[in-house]
């Protein structure tokens, strides 16, 4: 198992745990968000599993150090960029899950299961085209694979629940209604990724998957949450124009000051997400579809809700996918 420390990655390793499987997690010495965790304690988060350490993104790292010598049955991937920087996407969401590919084939392994997003059907930003590339380049592995493209974690949709209790708006995109996800937790997610290894009908397919209930958009996520917090909904709207400027400010800026990549990514990827629907794309009508987007599991957005207002964000950190640390660490 490689990205076992990730937000996915370590709830894959205790769904695998469940099911029986022998689990080698391999991880960085340093783990976690802003790498806090050092190797005791990866070892106890990851608990019942044999955890060894090295670097995803060397080769022979993954072979001698995650390898050790041993024959393997399968490999599942949830390695991704932390930031979705335009370097890091490329080293880490390509090279590093290349890496794992072709570890897995050295080490005997049959089968890779491969944790993609569902976004990567309209390929317009860095980590996209990275994760598109690496999908491809499974395909044609020679391995046995199920590549996952999940919709919107409930994780990246929690960052406003604290503002909107202390009293703040919450904000939205236009009108917010431009964009819909069916949300999905961590657990059904890993539930999913686990029974790849398992189900035939899931084996050499892509596999966009969703959460149980409607799509939502923007509004309507918000809509539930102050519905939750028993207030009237109070919107503050951003307009995309903003994001526009934003994005054709930094790219003249990068073409005087180079360096300022990754804040132009940073902007596009926001434009992105406020945008672009976490569906199904439909080919035939060129459009998104909540209808054709499969569902999995039990566990809703307002359950996610519920849970967070009543336990607080523990484990549901952005660390560095938050828009503003991003920001910070693109500055030369």
């Amino acid at each position: 198992m490689v990205g076992s420390t990730g937000y996915i990655g370590k709830v894959v390793v205790r769904a695998l745990l469940n099911r029986g499987h022998g689990v080698v997690a391999f991880a960085r010495p340093r783990s976690g968000v802003g790498g806090i965790e050092d190797e005791e304690a990866t070892r106890r988060s990851l608990a019942g599993a044999d955890v060894r350490f090295g670097q995803a993104t060397r080769l022979d790292s993954l072979v001698m150090d995650g390898g050790r010598g041993e024959s393997f049955h399968a490999v599942v991937c949830c390695l991704a960029s932390r930031t979705g920087g335009v370097a890091d996407s490329w080293r880490i969401d390509h090279q590093a899950t290349a890496n794992a590919i072709e570890a897995a084939r050295r080490l005997g392994a049959r089968q890779f299961v491969l944790l993609s997003a569902i976004c990567v059907q309209k390929p317009l930003l860095a980590f996209q085209k990275a994760k598109c590339k690496v999908e491809e380049e499974l395909k044609a592995s020679g391995l046995t694979w199920s590549i996952v493209r999940p919709t919107a974690f409930f994780k990246s949709l929690a960052a406003q629940v604290e503002p909107v209790r202390r009293g703040f708006p919450y904000v939205v995109v236009g009108d917010g209604r431009q964009a819909a996800c069916t949300p999905i937790s961590e657990e059904d997610l890993a539930e999913y990724m686990a029974g790849c290894l398992e189900r035939p009908d899931r084996q050499n397919r892509v596999l966009p998957i969703g959460g149980p209930g409607p799509a939502l958009t923007a509004r309507q996520q918000g809509e539930l949450l102050f519905s939750l917090l028993q207030r009237p909904p109070r919107f503050l709207s951003v307009p995309v124009a903003l994001f526009d400027g934003i994005i054709g400010a930094f790219t003249a800026l990068n073409r005087l000051i180079p360096g300022l990549e990754d804040t132009v990514e940073y902007a596009r990827i926001g434009r992105y997400y406020a945008t672009e629907s976490m569906l199904a794309w439909d080919p035939q009508t060129n459009a998104y579809c909540a209808d054709a987007t499969p569902s999995t599991g039990t566990d809703t957005l307002e359950d996610f809700y519920k849970r967070i207002l009543n336990e607080g964000l523990h484990g549901q950190d952005l660390g560095d996918q938050l828009p503003w640390k991003r920001w910070r660490k693109s500055q030369p």
